[in-house]
């Protein structure tokens, strides 16, 4: 009898595979980072190849270290970066190019024109989306109009494109099966959110071959199987969604106005919006949580591009700590951030600006101003962003929010956490198991094989760690927002 379910998570700077029991325990997890590449200001690259070995490579690790066999495991889930494109040669299965990863900008021009053209309406309608480089679809374009005879290979059916988790389903089936999910294809710029297909008027202005795109499938059921050279035994892939999806569905998040935030790379903030595709008034996307089989779910969602991301900035960059785990404690040496406001707009700003031309900016800084106060100001920094976001969702969905749920590796900094439920000014909930994207696809694949009976029975494993209850006085709040706002208005549009 199947004793677990194997889940992979192919992050922005690792691959990671967690395997499960009946449960929702961890039972043995392995990680592997992999390589960044930044060919110039503004682009951001991984090599599939790697992003694929690295992922085949911990999935074995991870049975092995268990003493786990593949005939052990019921089915295998899939939860993969967005928005992250690859496009490889269909009868090679080679790369034509890099990954070109969700926080690149390159296509930003490109996003102008057609928004110049009165398109951004239209994507807008369709998809949920705003026109932003964020997305897949003018990725694609770029790799078919600059990669030498891409253009030419794509028009002949040759090429194929598809997110990460496309990438993988490829490789680990051979190159038998050649798909995606719903919540990763709504986040592409190609598909219809309300037909749940492929749209062709869409993939006609962004110059994509329908002939490139991946059948889209249920992200619970299964797709295929992975080849028995991985595992030793050829087991179903049964689980398919876009990291932030899984992870609301990890959390538990499964009826209409629950809300989780992740704290990873980004801040990603989502609300089950059930089976309305409730469309954003206040610059939030609309976007697919997930197909169980029974129709299409949706979330609104507001991405905040750099949070966890300033910590390894401030390590890696201005090197003021020497770990990531040394900016909690480096914080609370202050009493506060001193007047300090830190805006990490490193990427540009995403949820509810979208200004593709902001920059990172710290303001306020004097001669008192020590290391101590920006670390406090980054941390608040991570907060007051997710708070600009869960402004807009509270008025776009009409639902109140009672309580965030949280995950990802950030979540386990509770001065963050504290501050988190003092800006929003509601309690703040830490699972025990804040790896709830891994979850989410462990969750998908099982229910598939009949791992687990129902989303009920999945909902009642989930268990708190810690309640985080806001403390800050109406008037420092005030404050405190009042001046992140003028700091927001310092970085913004500062790239002419």
């Amino acid at each position: 009898m199947s004793r677990y379910i194997l889940a992979l998570d192919q992050g922005t700077t690792s691959s990671r595979a967690i395997l499960f029991d009946r449960s929702g325990n961890i039972i043995q997890m392995a990680q592997q980072e992999f390589t960044q590449h930044y060919p110039q200001p503004g682009w951001v690259e991984h090599n599939p190849n790697e992003l694929f070995d690295s992922q085949a490579v911990v999935a074995a690790k991870c049975l092995r270290q268990a003493g786990v066999t593949g005939s052990e495991v019921a089915a295998v889930g899939i939860a993969n970066q967005r928005e992250t494109t690859v496009v490889w040669n269909r009868r090679t299965g080679a790369p034509v190019y890099n990954a070109i990863v969700w926080q690149d900008r390159r296509t930003a021009g490109f996003c102008d024109s057609l928004r110049e053209q009165g398109k951004a309406c239209l994507f807008a309608e369709k998809t949920g989306l705003v026109l932003d480089a964020y997305f897949s679809g003018t990725k694609v374009r770029w790799v078919l109009e600059n990669v030498p005879g891409a253009r030419e290979q794509a028009e002949a059916g040759d090429l194929l494109f598809g997110t990460v988790d496309s990438w993988l389903i490829w490789n680990f089936t051979k190159g038998a099966v050649h798909a995606t999910d719903p919540s990763n294809a709504s986040r592409t710029l190609m598909f219809n959110i309300h037909t749940g297909d492929w749209d062709d008027e869409l993939l006609e202005l962004l110059s994509v071959p329908r002939s490139m795109l991946p059948e889209v499938v249920p992200s619970s059921g299964i797709m295929g199987h992975m080849h028995p050279e991985f595992l030793g035994h050829s087991l179903p892939l049964a689980g398919d969604a876009g990291d932030q999806q899984a992870a609301t569905y990890g959390n538990a998040c499964m009826l209409p106005g629950m809300a989780k935030n992740t704290y990873g790379t980004g801040c990603f903030l989502l609300m089950n919006t059930g089976t309305e595709a409730r469309r954003s008034e206040n610059n939030l996307l609309t976007t697919v949580g997930w197909n169980c089989g029974y129709g299409l779910r949706y979330a609104l969602e507001g991405s905040v591009f750099i949070a966890g991301a300033v910590v390894q900035w401030l390590r890696d960059g201005l090197q003021i700590i020497s770990d990531a785990a040394e900016i909690e404690p480096l914080a609370s040496t202050v009493r506060d951030n001193g007047g300090v406001f830190f805006v990490p707009a490193f990427a540009g700003l995403g949820a509810p600006y979208w200004d593709q031309y902001a920059r990172g900016a710290i303001v306020g800084l004097t001669r008192g101003v020590t290391r101590g106060h920006i670390a406090r100001a980054a941390i608040e920094a991570i907060a007051l962003q997710t708070l600009d976001i869960m402004d807009c969702m509270k008025k776009d969905s009409g639902l109140p929010l009672s309580t965030l749920r949280v995950d990802g590796g950030a979540s386990r900094n509770n001065m963050l956490m504290q501050c988190q439920a003092n800006v929003l000014g509601v309690p703040v909930e830490r699972p025990m198991i804040t790896e709830t994207t891994a979850l989410g696809a462990a969750y998908l694949a099982g229910l598939a094989v009949g791992f687990w009976d129902s989303e009920e029975e999945v909902s009642a494993l989930w268990k708190l760690d810690r309640r985080f209850e806001p403390a800050m006085d109406e008037e420092r709040r005030a404050e405190l927002l009042h001046n992140w706002h003028r700091a927001v208005g310092r970085a913004a549009n500062w790239i002419e």
